[in-house]
């Protein structure tokens, strides 16, 4: 490599676990030899890391190595992560990729760009995920608001639409101690929230004997950080004590989203998951038991293989009646090598889009609901840095955003506020306390 810097810019598809290891492999390119640059901009050097969740996810994959074609003929593409390790080859068979790197062997990319030429084959480097119970320690930086903290990895869950057991190994965790260290860092960065990301956070503590909540009980002590927000948690994993110490502890923030895929048990079934609609309602009344004003979100899949139009109907109706504040909402997409790919009763793409739809509207209404019933409210917001048509926007703790006439004094810090009303652009006006 010569002596100027090479210009590298990275790409994330994908989770808030995505962001966090991206932040992490860029960090690790020496400063003296390369130059960090946007994704949308001329570059030596293009990573793609990768998610395999939906054919979404594949389709951007291809999208990103096209734009950077376009961009920079020249230039080296690296290909990593969920998407690469599940499907190397055909990763390898888009021209002009140069690099495929799996969900391990990516921490270790710079290692692999000693030379930059276009290459006539694709290299591929990918181990079997099954043989190894190693953990990549991940956190983003570069918002001056908050950072993504990766806690666990893997899942041994074996959900029949799923691929991330495939793409990311069994479930896996540090010791509580390591994740402590990484906070310390980002608190010594002027960050004032954290996100708590994995697979399956839930799970912590299967490789090391602990629980999630006893990692959240040390992680609330770390000095500079006010508020945690867990990003997500399976249903059968959020406990009493967990949701108790929410209610006790002000970092916590009352925000919780819980995947619940199908509001119909003979889908769930189906989906092979772990619960069923009637210990999604019980968690869901536990949550409102405790902390009333909280927001709550769930994902739902639409069109799953032997969903009848009667299914969509029991998801709908269940979903109307719980006291839920959004919905994500995914048509069903149809991964290889899954036991769902190969399940009768598959639904029209139209279908899908009509039942995505009626959960979409459904999921506005529910926000409005919940907007409207924190009117008058006095509660903190985390003010983020980007300018939106005038305004500085941030969330509350119970992920409502608002917007506030542009100060730039503001980004980065948190102030009281009354939530005065609901602006015309869908988030909530506030009046600063202090």
């Amino acid at each position: 490599m010569n002596s100027e810097k090479k210009k590298v810019a990275f790409q994330t598809l994908g989770c808030k676990l995505n962001f966090a290891e991206t932040s992490t492999i860029s960090r690790s390119f020496p400063e003296d030899q390369f130059e960090r640059v946007s994704a949308n901009t001329k570059a030596d050097i293009y990573i793609i890391n990768t998610c395999s969740v939906t054919d979404t996810a594949d389709r951007k994959c291809r999208q990103a190595i096209k734009k950077f074609i376009n961009l920079s003929p020249d230039a080296f593409i690296a290909v990593v992560g969920c998407y690469a390790q599940l499907n190397p080859q055909k990763i390898s068979s888009i021209p002009g990729v140069d690099l495929v790197l799996g969900s391990n062997e990516k921490f270790n990319i710079a290692d692999y760009l000693t030379n930059l030429k276009k290459k006539q084959n694709t290299e591929i480097h990918s181990c079997d995920l099954a043989s190894t119970d190693d953990f990549k320690q991940s956190y983003s930086l570069g918002d001056r608001t908050r950072s993504f903290l990766k806690v666990q990895d893997g899942c041994d869950y074996k959900c029949s639409y799923c691929t991330i057991p495939l793409a990311r190994g069994r479930s896996r965790n540090p010791e509580i101690s390591t994740i402590i260290t990484e906070a310390e860092k980002i608190a010594a960065r002027g960050i004032k929230e954290i996100v708590i990301t994995g697979v399956n956070i839930g799970d912590f503590g299967k490789s090391t004997g602990d629980s999630f909540t006893e990692l959240m009980k040390e992680l609330v002590k770390v000095q500079g950080i006010e508020r945690f927000r867990i990003s997500s948690i399976e249903t059968n994993l959020l406990s009493v004590e967990l949701l108790e110490m929410a209610a006790k502890h002000e970092k916590i923030l009352p925000h919780f989203h819980i995947p619940l895929q199908s509001g119909c048990n003979k889908i769930l079934g189906l989906m092979r998951r772990r619960y069923t609609r009637e210990m999604f309602a019980s968690k869901l009344m536990m949550v409102r038991d405790r902390l009333p004003l909280a927001g709550v979100g769930a994902d739902v899949i639409v069109g799953f293989p032997g969903e009848s139009d009667s299914d969509f109907e029991d998801t709908y109706s269940f979903l109307e009646k719980t006291d839920l504040s959004y919905l994500h909402v995914f048509p069903f997409s149809e991964r290889p090598d899954t036991v769902a790919a190969k399940m009768p009763g598959k639904v029209k793409y139209k279908e899908k889009e009509s039942r995505s739809k009626k959960l979409l509207a459904l999921s506005k209404a529910k926000n409005l609901n919940f907007y409207k019933l924190n009117i008058g409210q006095i509660t903190d917001v985390l003010f983020e840095a980007t300018r939106i048509d005038g305004f500085i926007t941030g969330f509350t703790s119970n992920y409502i955003r608002v917007e506030y006439p542009w100060q730039s004094k503001l980004v980065g810090q948190i102030k009281k506020v009354r939530l005065s009303g609901i602006s015309s652009t869908g988030r909530m006006s506030i009046e600063l306390i202090n």
